[in-house]
């Protein structure tokens, strides 16, 4: 199995609308969304099939017995997280309780332990016209984003073993979860949009891509509305010899074709010719072949 991850900077980029579309024109049958921050990708694919869930355990939390509990308030003044509150009771507010277990070592009286918390869910999809969907989504406030990447990676591995390719759609930035995308993947696109911060967060990606030893490939969406800044990203590509597969325009019938519901690779119109010739190349450069 081939894996093409999709990356951005950041929000707003483009991303999962351009992972939607390569999905689309791939036929791809193994799909994950790795932004377990907010996942939407679903909202584009449209799984019909059958959902499984299962809890996602990150870092443990304090729980406090309340028949042992003096309520002393050592472990409240102690916390740097400001987790633990004395009132009638003492009480964990596990939304930002990080876990470092401080409070259970010092309790005078044993009276916290550290337990298991639920941080999130893991789902996959499987639809028999399209395959199987593996993605995640934390709950407020907790972290190991990273490790919950990883995981849905697996999932995807394991329900989609005999695929010939998976397409995933990771998270912004240059974060854990991006690490943890990153890994193992075949190639990653990233795409950029031509604006001062979209250069630097292409730099960042491509600098991280190549620590972790992944081939990576740049389009410009949005490419027309500022050219100085595209033909920047081109000569940055060109200078770190990075290939760079394509410009995709600003256009509104393909805001107006996302907005019913459908991918960029559906709108007949600029920007959908665009997607589809970086489709050709993503094609030759993963499997040797002209589209």
């Amino acid at each position: 199995m081939k894996q093409l991850l999709i990356l951005s900077g950041k929000g707003g980029s483009g991303k999962t609308t351009v992972a939607g579309a390569l999905i689309r024109l791939f036929e791809a049958r193994a799909c994950a969304d790795c932004d377990v921050d907010a996942p939407n990708l679903h909202l584009i694919l449209k799984y019909d099939g059958t959902e499984e869930r299962k809890d996602y355990f990150g870092l443990p939390k304090a729980r406090i017995d309340e028949g042992t509990c003096t309520m002393c308030g050592l472990c409240s003044e102690m916390c740097r997280f400001d987790a633990v509150n004395v009132g009638i009771t003492t009480t964990v507010d596990a939304r930002v309780c990080e876990g470092c277990g401080l409070c259970e070592v010092i309790c005078p009286v044993g009276a916290i332990e550290m337990r298991p918390a639920v941080a999130g869910d893991i789902r996959l999809f499987t639809d028999p016209e399209k395959g199987i969907f593996s993605t995640a989504q934390l709950r407020v406030g907790n972290g190991t984003s990273g490790l919950l990447v990883t995981e849905v990676k697996k999932q995807m591995v394991k329900a989609g073993g005999g695929e010939e390719l998976a397409i995933i759609d990771g998270s912004p930035g240059i974060g854990c979860p991006v690490i943890a995308s990153i890994s193992g993947v075949d190639m990653v696109l990233i795409v950029a949009e031509p604006s001062v911060s979209g250069l630097s967060d292409m730099e960042r990606i491509l600098d991280t891509a190549k620590g972790l030893k992944a081939h990576s490939v740049v389009c410009v969406n949005k490419a027309d509305l500022n050219a100085r800044l595209t033909k920047r990203i081109r000569e940055r590509c060109e200078e770190r010899e990075v290939p760079y597969i394509g410009e995709i325009p600003y256009d509104p019938e393909a805001v107006k074709a996302v907005n019913r519901g459908l991918t960029l690779a559906d709108a007949d119109s600029p920007a959908g010719d665009a997607v589809r010739d970086i489709f050709g190349r993503v094609e030759e450069l993963l499997f040797g072949e002209t589209a």
